[in-house]
């Protein structure tokens, strides 16, 4: 993903005070309001409406929280923070757990949003290019070495396709998305709720994505990452922060064009409200692999799938397999919902 905000790079330097995303709660805790820091993957875009919506709504501070966004610089590096206790909570990628964890980090997974990832190859919608097989003798842009390339070539051999059957423009994320605008590429490797809305914004041009996950390459992607410490030392604020996470991306289903204003009103700069509404829309649709799930839940099978394809084509240590337990927990997460 591309730096869209390049005057905000000194965040890293003040982290604890660059709370730049906030508005006042609507609703009232009974108790003393508890500060909590939630650090983002990364600038803002759709996926990330439910937080700033039920912050608007309340939903963090009824649950005795008073709820600070911060925007962050990659799943990585939110997992570093969460580690050194620089933020609270995080919001960061399955794929960042399970490498940090590996090595040590003291983080786990309280809760996976996007059950569906949103990994896959996209172009302009009037290119016709909807499925696997439309993509022969087209030409792909990618960024050699970034996860989505990793796991091309798995996609590649589900969808019975070879490397010689596509060209290949090479380049960083901006590249690929100049590729695509321009016409040197047809499509490139990206996220269906993220780039997808970049190109829109810059060409008003429709963009369709072919999933990965609709060819059997499929991760577990972002949720809720904490401190073990804070699991241990603090689960009643880690099992309110999960109820109310979970109650705003409810909340946010219902009512995504308010849920994309919350974003605006706390950082107008946040992007486009038709997009932000339209990437919220396609993160929502990602949510779930059963029609029963409440958002965040998962479940073991999904983490040891994502766990086989990062160790096949990522590049993690074959010994991740024997630990998928400990790289998330369902214990904090708020029962069925009830209406």
């Amino acid at each position: 993903m591309n730096d869209r905000h390049p005057h905000r790079r000194q965040f890293l330097a003040g982290l604890a005070a660059s709370s730049v995303l906030a508005s006042p709660a609507i609703a009232q805790s009974a108790r003393p309001l508890e500060k909590a820091q939630l650090l983002l993957n990364w600038y803002l875009y759709g996926e990330h409406a439910p937080f700033f919506y039920g912050k608007k709504l309340g939903l963090f501070a009824a649950e005795g929280i008073d709820l600070d966004i911060m925007e962050g610089r990659g799943s990585a590096v939110t997992l570093q923070a969460v580690a050194a206790k620089s933020a609270l909570f995080g919001y960061s990628d399955m794929s960042a757990v399970v490498r940090g964890a590996i090595r040590g980090a003291p983080v786990i997974s309280t809760g996976v949003l996007l059950q569906k990832n949103p990994a896959s190859a996209m172009g302009f919608a009037d290119k016709n290019i909807r499925t696997a097989a439309d993509l022969k003798g087209k030409t792909v842009a990618t960024t050699p070495g970034d996860a989505l390339s990793q796991v091309w070539p798995a996609f590649l051999k589900k969808a019975g396709l070879t490397e010689a059957d596509v060209k290949i423009l090479a380049g960083d994320a901006q590249t690929k998305l100049n590729a695509v605008i321009s016409g040197q590429a047809d499509v490139l490797l990206g996220y269906s709720h993220d780039q997808s809305m970049k190109i829109k914004d810059a060409t008003g041009k429709a963009v369709f994505p072919v999933m990965f996950a609709d060819y059997g390459i499929n991760s577990v992607a972002t949720g809720i990452i904490a401190h073990r410490d804070t699991l241990s030392g603090n689960a009643d604020l880690v099992r309110r922060f999960m109820k109310a996470a979970t109650l705003s991306a409810e909340a946010a289903e219902k009512a995504p064009q308010a849920a994309a204003e919350a974003m605006l009103e706390a950082d107008p700069k946040a992007g486009k409200k038709d997009t932000l509404t339209e990437g919220f829309t396609i993160s929502a649709g990602l949510y779930r692999l059963s029609p029963d799930q409440r958002p965040f839940q998962t479940n073991a099978k999904a983490v040891a799938d994502t766990v086989d394809i990062l160790v096949e084509y990522g590049g993690v240590d074959a010994a991740a397999k024997g630990r998928v337990q400990s790289f998330f927990t369902t214990d904090f997460l708020p029962g069925r919902a009830t209406n």
